[in-house]
C-alpha cells in the first residue's frame, strides 16, 4: 500500500492520452456539465462504468465544498493505487506468499510506472491478478474467479482475450459437465455483470448502448485503431514484451525454457505460458499495438519469473541469490526513475500555472482567459486539470469515419503548414478574439514566430531530452501581448565620474 500510494506522487510525467481523455475528462463532464468528449463517447465504443466511478467520487467532493483541482487529479489516482495494492497482495496470496513473488512485484518498472495511473489497462490489470489468485487451481470447483473476469470484460472486451486458454483448462478439469459450467456458472455471471455494465452504459449515454459490440465493431471490424498509429506484426515479440519486462525478460526466458522441457512437473506454468503466447498472437494480427496492451499479462509473467526464481534460489548460493536481486532491483529502478520523474513531464507541469491563469486572468475588457492548444491532439490533460469552464481549443485528430480517400484530421493539417492554418481558423480582429494564451512545444516557435509577434513568452516547462519535429524539449505558454499593461522602469544608469584625461584618440586629434 505504502509503496503503490507513494507512486501517485513520485510519478509525475505523462503517459498516454487515454490516461485522462478516457477517464478524467469523461467523469468530469458527468460531475459538472462541461468538458470535452472524445469520438469514443460519442460513437459509445467505451463503458461509462469506471468514470462513472470517478464521477461519484468528483460529486461526493463537490456536495463537501472541497472539488479543488489537486483533489479531483489526485483522488482518482489513490483509488487506482489502493486497488493496485490489492491486486499485489492478491498476487502474493496466490504465489503461496513467496517472497520472490512479491519482489518482483514490487521492482517492476511498468507495474510501478502505470500502478496508479488511470488507465482502463491498469484496472483490467488489477481485476487479471485478483481473479487469477481465486482460480481453481488446485482442483476445487469455485468459480468465484469469474466475477472480476466478466468485470474486466464489459470494460474492455480485448480482456477475453488472455482468459480463453485458462477458461478452456478450467472447463476440461472441473468435474461439471461443460454445458452445467457454461449455463449456471459463465453465462449467469456474464449475465448479472451485463446488465449492470448496459443499465449504466444506457442511463448515461442516453439511448440503449452495447458498448463492448461498438468497441469490437469500430476497432476490429473497421479497423479504426489503425488510424492512430501501425507496427509491424512481430513488434510485441521484439519490442513490446521485452520493454514491458525489462530486466526481468532473462529470468522469464530462463523460466519459459524450463517450462517448456518439463511441462508436465510445471503444468500450472505451463497453461500460464499458453495464455501469454495466445494473447501475444493474436494481438499481433492487429495493426495498431501499444505496450499498455500487454499489462493484463504482465503479472502472468511476473508470476512464471518469480515461481522459476524461487526454486532457483533453494539451490543457489546466498551470495548468487543477493546479486540477482540486486541487478533486478537496480535494472528496474533506473528506468522507473526516468520515465516516472523526468521524461514527458512538461505537458501536466503547465497545467497548474494553466489553472492559475484561468483562475485569475482578466483581459483589458473583463474578459476570461482563452486558451489555444498548438500541439499533437491530446498532448495535455483538460478540464479535470483546469476545473473552470474556461475556453479552450485543442488540435483535433478524428479518424476517417467517412472513409475519404484524400482525408487528413486537423492537426496533421495545421503540422502540414501551421502559419496557414491559423490565418484561416484564429481570428486577430479584434485582438480580444484572438486567444489570450498559446500553449506549444518550443520546436514550433520558428515557424509560427509571426503569428507570436502578438504574444510574449510567459513561462517554459522541461517535457524531454528527445525532440521530434512535433514534440519539443518544453512546453511554453505564450500570453497575448497586452500595451497597456504596465511595465516596472528601469532603475536609473549610475552617474560615472568625470575623466578629465584624454584618451589616446583625442590627444592624437
Amino acid at each position: 500500500v505504502g509503496l503503490r500510494l507513494a507512486s501517485v506522487f513520485l510519478v509525475r510525467t505523462w503517459y498516454v492520452p487515454d490516461e485522462y481523455w478516457q477517464s478524467l475528462e469523461v467523469a468530469h463532464r458527468l460531475a459538472f456539465g462541461y468538458g470535452h468528449l472524445t469520438w469514443e463517447w460519442t460513437y459509445g465504443i467505451r463503458s461509462y462504468v469506471y468514470p462513472s466511478i470517478i464521477a461519484a467520487v468528483y460529486k461526493l467532493l463537490e456536495l463537501v465544498k472541497m472539488d479543488c483541482v489537486e483533489l479531483l487529479v489526485l483522488l482518482p489516482r489513490v483509488l487506482q493505487a489502493l486497488l493496485s495494492a490489492y491486486s499485489d497482495y492478491r498476487f502474493y496470496v496466490w504465489s503461496n506468499k513467496s517472497k520472490w513473488s512479491i519482489f518482483m512485484a514490487a521492482t517492476s518498472w511498468f507495474w510501478f510506472y502505470t500502478a496508479s495511473r488511470t488507465l482502463s489497462n491498469t484496472l483490467e490489470a488489477s481485476l487479471m491478478v485478483i481473479a487469477l489468485s481465486y482460480f481453481p487451481w488446485s482442483g476445487s470447483e469455485c468459480t468465484a474467479f469469474l466475477w472480476p473476469v466478466a468485470i474486466s470484460v464489459f470494460l474492455r472486451p480485448t480482456s477475453a482475450i488472455p482468459w480463453i486458454p485458462l477458461c478452456l483448462y478450467h472447463m476440461k478439469k472441473s468435474s461439471y459437465p461443460v454445458w452445467e459450467l457454461l449455463l449456471k456458472r459463465y453465462l449467469v455471471i456474464g449475465f448479472v455483470v451485463g446488465t449492470f455494465a448496459v443499465a449504466v452504459d444506457t442511463f448515461v449515454h442516453g439511448s440503449l448502448l452495447l458498448s463492448p459490440y461498438e468497441f469490437l465493431r469500430f476497432n476490429v471490424l473497421k479497423g479504426i485503431g489503425s488510424f492512430y498509429g501501425e507496427h509491424p506484426w512481430y513488434w510485441y515479440v521484439n519490442v513490446g514484451l521485452p520493454t514491458v519486462l525489462g530486466i526481468g525478460t532473462l529470468p522469464f526466458l530462463f523460466a519459459a525454457v524450463e517450462t517448456i522441457r518439463h511441462r508436465q512437473v510445471y503444468k500450472e506454468r505451463a497453461i500460464l505460458l499458453l495464455s501469454v503466447l495466445f494473447t501475444v498472437v493474436v494481438y499481433s494480427f492487429l495493426p495498431h499495438k501499444e505496450f499498455r496492451f500487454l499489462l493484463q499479462v504482465l503479472p502472468v509473467c511476473l508470476y512464471v519469473s518469480a515461481d522459476f526464481l524461487s526454486r532457483w534460489s533453494r539451490k543457489a548460493s546466498g551470495k548468487l541469490v543477493w546479486l540477482a536481486a540486486v541487478v533486478l532491483l537496480v535494472g528496474n529502478a533506473i528506468p522507473a526513475y526516468y520515465l516516472s520523474f523526468v521524461h514527458q513531464r512538461g505537458t501536466l507541469d503547465v497545467m497548474s500555472s494553466l489553472q492559475n491563469v484561468a483562475k485569475n486572468y482578466r483581459d483589458d475588457n473583463g474578459q476570461g482567459a482563452k486558451f489555444l492548444f498548438l500541439m499533437p491532439c491530446h498532448s495535455t490533460p483538460f478540464h479535470s486539470h483546469i476545473h473552470q469552464n474556461t475556453t479552450m481549443r485543442f488540435l483535433r485528430c478524428e479518424p476517417n469515419f467517412s472513409e475519404d480517400h484524400v482525408y487528413i484530421d486537423e492537426a496533421d493539417t495545421f503540422y502540414k503548414d501551421p502559419i496557414s492554418w491559423l490565418r484561416r481558423n484564429i481570428p486577430v480582429h479584434p485582438r480580444s478574439a484572438m486567444p489570450s494564451h498559446v500553449i506549444a512545444f518550443d520546436v514550433l516557435e520558428p515557424e509560427i514566430k509571426d503569428f507570436l509577434a502578438n504574444y510574449e513568452k510567459m513561462e517554459s516547462f522541461f517535457h524531454s531530452d528527445y525532440t521530434t519535429d512535433k514534440v519539443g524539449g518544453n512546453v511554453v505558454i505564450y500570453e497575448r501581448y497586452n500595451p497597456n499593461k504596465p511595465t516596472t522602469p528601469a532603475p536609473p544608469a549610475a552617474e560615472e565620474e568625470p575623466d578629465n584625461q584624454p584618451t589616446e584618440g583625442e590627444t592624437e586629434a
